[in-house]
């Protein structure tokens, strides 16, 4: 009888232990969350784009613009990415010299500092905002993302791609692969219907990327979380830092209608402005 007593204490112990702390970490949990976000990096283009490299050359995607800095002008604290029609050449990309025809000039920057989340307390958390209009028109290709070269190691992450054609909705997407050009997620492409005209207004689109998640907010709605798993490898972009990129593509593979004919001649991207924070 006294044996079966000690079992007994002994098993109640254990039991009051593991709910202790398992309390205390879903408190730490809590707490991490309840924790105020601190500002890190903010640019609302009131100046110049000092904090920005800009993109001369092509880029991938069988896209047909040629980013050139003339695209982009600043105008009462709005960054504009201006899209217009034009044959012109220029080089292949920023990798390739080698001159090549292009049907389009539009903009695009990439922020000279690089930002992710970590295992230092603090920075177990980062959030990228902005906030834009999209341009409209048939062929345009606005995206809000974070990479970081090389291509597909450090991962990327698409806060926000949509077609000027389809005004009414967005997506995200994330890719990465252990082997440069190699992209190895599956099934991550997430459209989001949001039912009114996000090339007649600003909007706010968000990213808070921890170590197990990936979370797309939409003016302070949350839409969707990315869990991670083994098709989306968000495990393995933690501890990584990627740079912020805004751009207006024109045409390639994201367009099921590949005739450049059909597409719209103009049109702009605006930015309001880009904000990171960490906690």
């Amino acid at each position: 009888m006294q044996l079966n007593l000690n079992v007994k204490y002994i098993f109640l112990m254990l039991i009051s232990f593991f709910i202790v702390t398992g309390c205390a970490s879903r408190d730490e949990r809590q707490e991490q969350v309840n924790e105020p976000w601190n500002l890190i990096f903010e640019d609302d283009f009131n100046d110049d784009l000092s904090f920005w490299n800009v993109w001369y050359g092509g880029a991938f995607n069988e896209e047909i613009q040629l980013y050139r800095p003339e695209q982009l002008s600043i105008d009462n604290g709005i960054l504009k990415i201006n899209v217009q029609r034009e044959n012109i050449s220029g080089p292949t990309s920023i990798f390739d010299s080698t001159p090549k025809s292009f049907e389009y000039v539009s903009g695009r920057i990439e922020s000279k500092e690089l930002f992710g989340p970590s295992n230092i307390d603090g920075n177990r958390e980062i959030r990228f905002a902005a906030r834009i209009k999209l341009p409209f028109g048939h062929g345009m290709w606005p995206a809000f993302w974070s990479y970081d070269d090389p291509w597909p190691t450090q991962g990327e992450i698409d806060i926000l791609e949509a077609r000027g054609g389809e005004p009414l909705e967005y997506q995200s997407n994330i890719f990465y692969g252990s082997t440069p050009n190699i992209n190895t997620n599956q099934g991550t492409e997430r459209f989001y219907e949001i039912g009114q005209d996000l090339t007649s207004a600003y909007h706010t689109y968000e990213m808070i990327w921890r170590s197990n998640s990936i979370d797309i907010i939409f003016d302070d709605q949350l839409l969707y979380t990315y869990q991670a798993n083994n098709n989306n490898n968000i495990n393995n972009l933690f501890d990584k830092k990627q740079k912020i990129v805004l751009n207006v593509a024109v045409g390639g593979i994201f367009f099921i209608d590949q005739n450049s004919n059909n597409y719209a001649d103009s049109s702009t991207m605006e930015i309001d402005w880009v904000k990171v924070y960490k906690r």
